[in-house]
């Protein structure tokens, strides 16, 4: 596909060339491509830094930094200039893309085009619907997708839509364990041998911790669980942002990791100014309080409508986040296990740790009750 990329500036423009350039070069070092491939789809780029150039473009993405008010900007821009009938997607990856709509007149083309990072690599793709958005887009849009080789997976506006939201749910237990005793060791690895590729805290230090604290910025304290993310906020605050900077939740020399001791003191220090009692976790609940925290989220999901159905969850968390395949998916894993034993975790995680996150899912009650595995 004839693809043209608008950067700020030609040094800018010239840098993502030869970024994109090392890419397609290394696929074809490694025999993905053929030459001939490679030089096609480079031909297909070009590097513009106007605006105007996109007057002729079926479907523009725009892809920059995850704050409303410049969103909002792009969007307007794209709007004086893009042609009529073309699709104007936003590959955000927590904002109301509802919101970003409401600049423009043309609020039907408007859809979320979220692809994960790294995009030429990770199959998955989340094309997220407003209101607004019409059938013919959602349809396009699902072409698309075919065309370029990706998995599509529809899903309703919400904060996180349906990968980020449940992540930050696995993400919020995590960090919890680690205030309540556990060691960020013991978390990742309780997680691989469940069947993870690696664990919450190696994702967060391999994708840089400083963007979901970002994230949670510009978000009211009362939409998330400050404790459990404070580590995360400490390290960022104090530059230690993961891979990229040789320190997070680990210490790092190249991509070899390493214990980092002053987590445990942050953790220590942390945990006494939440007044969180700390002591030794076991690994089934280390294991249990990450999964039945993602299948909880995943039934509100279908409740509120944001998933059509359970199984496309499922594709979510193991497209997106490599959940195991041979457990089928969060959702599936859940009814593997049995529905009343999820309901019966679930509510004594509501007994232990309250239920400001552990209430369950009336979707999921009554599931477990139609079931026919009571415990």
């Amino acid at each position: 596909l004839e693809v043209s990329l608008l950067e700020i500036s030609e040094r800018a423009a010239s840098a993502a060339h030869e970024k994109i350039k090392s890419i397609y070069q290394s696929m074809f070092s490694k025999g993905r491509l053929t030459e001939d491939q490679m030089q096609s789809a480079l031909n297909n780029l070009n590097m513009i830094t106007e605006y105007s150039d996109f007057s002729n473009t079926d479907l523009l993405i725009e892809a920059v930094f995850e704050d409303m008010d410049i969103k909002k900007e792009v969007f307007k821009k794209i709007d004086d200039v893009a042609k009529e009938g073309a699709i104007i997607a936003t590959n955000t990856s927590f904002l109301d893309i509802s919101e970003m709509a409401s600049v423009i007149e043309r609020k039907f083309d408007v859809l979320g085009l979220h692809f994960f990072s790294p995009a030429h690599i990770m199959p998955l793709l989340e094309i997220v619907k407003t209101d607004n958005t019409s059938d013919g887009v959602v349809a396009t849009a699902f072409k698309l997708a075919k065309t370029i080789r990706k998995t599509p997976v529809l899903s309703g506006v919400c904060y996180g839509f349906i990968a980020n939201r449940m992540s930050t749910c696995y993400g919020r237990e995590a960090g919890l364990l680690l205030l309540e005793g556990a060691t960020v060791e013991q978390v990742d690895q309780v997680m691989f041998d469940f069947g993870m590729p690696m664990g919450m805290f190696s994702m967060l230090d391999m994708a840089g911790i400083d963007i979901g604290v970002m994230a949670r910025s510009k978000l009211s304290e009362n939409s998330y669980d400050k404790g459990a993310f404070s580590i995360h906020a400490a390290l960022v605050e104090n530059g230690h942002k993961g891979q990229k900077t040789g320190l997070g939740f680990y210490l790092y020399e190249g991509r070899e990791k390493s214990h980092n001791p002053e987590i445990e003191r942050l953790a220590v220090e942390l945990a006494n100014g939440f007044d969180i009692k700390r002591s030794e976790k076991s690994p089934k609940e280390i294991e249990e309080r990450c999964i039945m925290a993602l299948i909880n989220e995943g039934y509100k999901i279908i409740e509120e409508g944001i998933a059509l159905r359970a199984s496309d969850i499922d594709v979510v968390y193991a497209y997106a986040f490599g959940f195991p395949r041979y457990k089928g998916g969060p959702m599936h894993y859940g009814e593997h296990v049995g529905l009343s034993y999820v309901l019966k975790r679930i509510n004594e995680f509501a007994d232990q740790y309250g239920d400001r996150w552990w209430k369950p899912s009336p979707l999921l009650v009554k599931l477990a009750e139609e079931s026919n595995d009571n415990v």
